[in-house]
């Protein structure tokens, strides 16, 4: 009870003092001289509660570490949520309640939210280690969402003084993303059990983004649409078509003229090594190599064709390998392409009960397809 409280009470049995006629010999001074009393602190009080109400709330006001550690995203940052993940993982010891409190779950079937620390080690490895990843364009829509697309450039046009140019009208199509799940399990083995964090962090990321990657490109370039991203290669009559028996020097120059001078500039040439290496033995009729391989200041080698950067990738066939009609190479230019996901990656630690084996599955949800596919120079293989 707050002393604002207690007067009101102190003056309620004052007044049934006054009105209850049975008492006698009460002693009205003192009675009236501490009512007056009461009344004039009750007056002060209110006063400055009142005058407090127009004051802002402090923002400095300082909060219990109890509840410090469940505000907020930075709980699954700190370190006794990241040596608690490293239990849960390694020993399946359920996360601590005062440490999910806030945990923002995705899909029922996550046990556990991957920590930021150990996630950005993940997406970092997943824009260095892949090759198509880093070039297309990430987005973080909400599944569902038709995401508006402008087909036509506007055209500017010569007037005449005082006139005005036509009014041209956009014409806008839209894309919608799904919500496709991707999963990799990682089994961990005994020797795990005397990890350090770091250690254990590490060998996390390595196994979760190096599966996650191989997936995620190879639906950016095959994926089927159906439970998974639309690859580039998906629709058929998308782009222009090229039919090649061989590799030769016409070959590639046509090619090179069906891209549109408008996507010039990021446009790059995919296909497998041994493609490649097949077109670096070529030369013109002037016997100068039509494929060439620069080595940069960290030795990584720098192919091109005909000027144009080649982007290796292990989700195409060779030329022998492939079957009539399979593509071969393309050109394409990767930031057309958006890939859509939250980057929020969970794990979740189960038994498997036929072969007693302790299972980690990481799950991320995301969906992929390309928005503008005029860049595409698709060559397939002739039978």
């Amino acid at each position: 009870m707050n002393r604002l409280e207690q007067i009101r009470q102190r003056r309620a049995e004052l007044r049934a003092m006054l009105e209850d006629t049975t008492q006698v010999n009460l002693n009205l001074d003192e009675i009236e001289t501490e009512l007056r009393a009461l009344e004039a602190e009750e007056t002060e009080l209110e006063r400055r509660t009142a005058i407090l109400n127009t004051v802002p709330t402090a923002t400095t006001v300082p909060v219990p570490v109890a509840e410090q550690r469940t505000q907020g995203a930075e709980v699954f940052d700190s370190m006794e949520y990241r040596n608690a993940f490293m239990q849960y993982v390694m020993n399946n010891t359920p996360i601590p309640a005062e440490l999910r409190k806030n945990e923002n779950t995705l899909t029922t079937d996550i046990g556990a939210v991957i920590p930021p620390t150990v996630l950005n080690k993940i997406v970092q490895k997943m824009e260095s280690v892949g090759m198509v990843l880093p070039l297309v364009t990430n987005t973080n829509f909400k599944s569902g969402l038709a995401i508006p697309t402008n087909n036509v450039m506007p055209v500017a046009t010569w007037v005449a003084e005082g006139k005005g140019s036509e009014r041209q009208k956009a014409s806008l199509g839209n894309i919608q993303f799904g919500h496709f799940k991707l999963q990799c399990r990682v089994s961990i083995s005994l020797e795990t059990s005397v990890m350090a964090l770091s250690a254990f962090e590490n060998m996390i990321s390595n196994n979760v983004s190096k599966a996650m990657v191989k997936a995620i490109e190879n639906a950016i370039i095959n994926g089927t649409g159906n439970g998974q991203p639309t690859g580039i290669l998906k629709d058929a009559a998308a782009g222009v078509k090229l039919d090649v028996k061989d590799f030769d020097y016409a070959t590639l120059v046509k090619a090179e003229a069906e891209l549109p001078v408008e996507y010039e500039e990021g446009s790059v040439w995919v296909m497998t090594k041994k493609t490649f290496m097949n077109i670096a033995g070529m030369t013109d009729k002037n016997g100068q190599p039509i494929a060439r391989v620069n080595y940069g200041m960290g030795g990584k080698p720098e192919r091109s064709i005909l000027g144009r950067g080649v982007l290796i990738v292990p989700y195409l066939k060779n030329l022998d390998a492939a079957a009539v009609g399979d593509i071969v190479a393309f050109i394409y230019r990767f930031e057309d392409y958006a890939l859509n996901t939250n980057y929020q990656i969970g794990v979740k630690t189960y038994e498997d009960n036929e072969t007693d084996d302790i299972v980690r599955k990481s799950t991320m949800i995301c969906d992929g397809q390309p928005v503008d596919t005029s860049s595409l120079v698709k060559l397939a293989k002739k039978a």
